[in-house]
């Protein structure tokens, strides 16, 4: 036989497109697999070109590589059959992988007639060369490289079928799984190698008439090479291509999810909620069903946004959404307005449905909430709108539910109230006052009243009480029992109480400028402004800014305004005690206030409430109680002050009881500053005249 040898360059060189050949195998799988219809088969075919012409450009540049002491050559017909045998049993492979399922009996008939076909390109390269005499193959090594193609062949289907996927891991699975394609393919190809003998004196047919070896090794190394890199960039291409066209979906989803849903509670906002609506009156009208529309308004949310901070009244609104979320069936649409407004749309069967969503929503929402190791209390206010007869569209349903609900408000919060046509009108009426309450501090309509606080029975003038009032430019004077609710509800009474401790301080210092050095004036504190975070700093600015000594500021807080959140009150009214103003407890005997809290109010003056004062009797119940209000009272060294004194037998009772201080329309009504400083010098001189 003749000697053999190989050169070891290209024998690396046939290894290493070997393993370039068995990655691209994998990917091009993964490529096939994930794509669809026509795409697909542009795949399949490329993928089956690139994969073939890598496994047998590795067996041609290994054949390449064997050298004998006589000039070699190759046929070409023969090698582009062995090319076509490649490229066919490669689409065979990426085919059956691509497949949903490859059960054992499908993997094994595939791997046979994969790895007949490699090792038939093998032996169809090797006939290529046209030996005379014919080699000698030794039969042991034949079957042993058709058992190798076939393992192998085995192998690469398993591994490609299970690396279809992508994915950082599968990229490195994929070079792993490549390494030992390539191996095993390089073994199967230099065992049928070994297999073949070359009697002596044997020459080469094609050696004169195919392919000089001379520039073909590298011929095919760099056309494979190119072949292999243009099908992995394009597959990388394409794949970054789609990633980037599934993050474009992904975005546009986002996209269209934020236009039509809540940043915070992440349910449907306005838009979505009038496009629900349309929905759900075509469907009322196409099956002549009912369904009602509540819109929610939260009850004390203001106050607690406000005394807690934003981020506490945001993680409050995502548990009401929640609650929201667990009361309403899955085919309900609830929704977020803005602000602490919520909508639910339902179908019912009859009125009394809603009436039970309505009463839940209201249960659910009252319950106490903990956050951020607060304990936190809202109620809501419901109003109910039905389909049909409330409203002839979306955006008349929501403005009747609207209605509904400030009734709701009106009749006392914590409750639910059905839309009425009467309403309509109301609540034109409010959001129209609402709007003029807005503009009555820019335009000035405000006005500070003051009424005399008398030392018992008659005097001298103590302090005074400052009362709002609303010069109305069409309306007049508008009573204070018409828009302060309103204000409080609104939260504009934050603003309108910010004016109304300056206007007061500076009214004062008009009065010290007179000479009127102890006198005080008393400021009436709503609920939402005891609690709202910028209160001791407003208080603390208003005396700063008018030179004003804090003895002469009196603020006033009713019981029930105390008692609401009793903890936090405490606290806000620690801070203003220690500015210097006086603290007075207001209403007394009307809310429920203990005796241990009473104890711990920094509070220097209790008021006994008018209605106690409007029936006093000698020796009635009215009489005992203002007898035991004052005897506690004084037992907590506080000054007593009874208002809504009218009559002398009221006055004279109450002093005889012990009240410090009188207060009431027998003593003097509310008026302007102006005529408050003339009654103030007038009685500053008949004092003077009788000493």
């Amino acid at each position: 036989m003749l000697p053999s040898s190989y050169d070891s360059a290209l024998v690396a060189a046939s290894i290493i497109v070997a393993i370039l050949a068995s990655y691209t195998a994998v990917t091009m799988a993964g490529r096939v697999a994930s794509s669809r219809g026509r795409a697909a088969m542009l795949w399949l075919t490329g993928g089956s070109f690139a994969m073939g012409f890598g496994i047998w450009s590795m067996h041609f540049v290994g054949m390449l590589a064997f050298q004998l002491p006589i000039e070699l050559g190759y046929d070409i017909t023969l090698t582009a059959v062995s090319l076509a045998m490649a490229i066919a049993s490669s689409a065979f492979a990426l085919w059956l992988v691509c497949q949903p399922l490859l059960p054992r009996r499908r993997l094994m008939a595939g791997a046979v007639l994969m790895g007949m076909g490699i090792a038939a390109m093998h032996y169809m390269g090797m006939a290529a060369m046209r030996m005379n005499p014919q080699i000698v193959y030794d039969p042991l090594l034949v079957i042993a490289s058709v058992v190798i193609a076939i393992v192998a062949a085995g192998a690469a289907l398993t591994i490609a079928f299970r690396l279809r996927s992508h994915g950082r891991r599968v990229l490195l699975a994929r070079a792993g799984a490549s390494l030992v394609m390539g191996c095993a393919i390089v073994g199967m190809h230099y065992t049928g190698m070994a297999a073949a003998g070359f009697p002596e004196g044997s020459y080469c047919g094609a050696a004169n008439s195919g392919i000089d070896t001379q520039w073909l090794a590298l011929l095919v190394i760099v056309v494979t090479l190119a072949v292999i890199a243009i099908a992995l960039i394009i597959s990388v291409l394409e794949s970054r291509t789609a990633l980037l066209a599934s993050s474009l979906d992904r975005a546009n989803d986002e996209l269209v999810r934020m236009a039509l849903h809540d940043n915070l509670t992440r349910l449907p906002n306005r838009v979505l909620l009038e496009d629900r609506l349309n929905q759900a009156i075509q469907k009322a009208q196409r099956e002549e069903r009912q369904f009602a529309v509540l819109f929610l308004d939260l009850d004390g949310f203001k106050a607690i946004n406000d005394t807690y901070g934003h981020h506490t009244g945001d993680l409050l609104l995502i548990e009401v959404a929640h609650r929201i979320e667990l009361c309403k069936r899955a085919e309900d649409t609830a929704a977020r307005l803005g602000g602490d407004e919520f909508v639910v749309v339902i179908d019912i069967d009859d009125p009394d449905d809603a009436a039970a969503c309505a009463q839940r929503l209201v249960e659910e929402i009252s319950r106490p909430y903990r956050l951020n190791r607060l304990e936190l209390r809202v109620s809501v206010s419901i109003g109910l709108a039905l389909w049909p007869g409330n409203g002839a569209n979306a955006h008349q349903l929501l403005v009747n539910a609207d209605a509904a609900m400030y009734h709701a408000k009106e009749q006392g919060r914590d409750g639910y109230c059905f839309f009425e046509a009467a309403m309509n009108t109301a609540a034109h009426r409010q959001r129209q006052l609402v709007q003029q309450l807005r503009q009555a501090l820019e335009r000035e309509e405000f006005v500070l009243h003051f009424q005399p606080k008398m030392v018992a029975p008659a005097g001298p003038i103590i302090g005074v009480e400052a009362l709002l009032r609303w010069q109305h430019p069409e309306r007049g004077v508008v009573p204070p029992a018409d828009f302060l609710p309103l204000a409080e509800r609104t939260g504009l009474i934050v603003p309108i109480g910010t004016w109304v401790i300056r206007e007061a301080c500076r009214q004062m210092r008009r009065l010290v400028d007179q000479g009127f050095t102890d006198l005080t004036v008393a400021v009436n504190l709503s609920t939402v402004q005891l609690t709202h975070a910028s209160l001791v700093a407003d208080v603390r600015a208003a005396l700063a800014d008018f030179r004003l000594d804090a003895r002469h500021l009196v603020l006033e807080i009713t019981e029930s305004t105390a008692m609401r959140d009793a903890e936090t009150s405490l606290a806000i009214l620690r801070q203003l005690a220690a500015l210097g103003v006086g603290i007075s407890l207001d209403d007394f005997g009307t809310g429920y206030s203990s005796l241990l809290y009473l104890k711990r109010l920094p509070a220097n003056e209790l008021k006994i409430d008018r209605g106690f004062v409007t029936q006093l009797v000698d020796g009635n119940e009215d009489e005992a109680i203002i007898s035991a209000i004052i005897a506690l009272g004084k037992t907590l060294d506080m000054n007593i002050v009874a208002e809504g004194v009218e009559s002398p037998d009221q006055q004279a009772l109450l002093t005889s009881l012990g009240c410090d201080t009188l207060q009431g329309y027998l003593l003097g009504h509310p008026m302007p500053a102006d005529q408050l400083l003339t009654m103030l010098h007038e009685e500053s001189a008949a004092t003077s005249a009788i000493h």
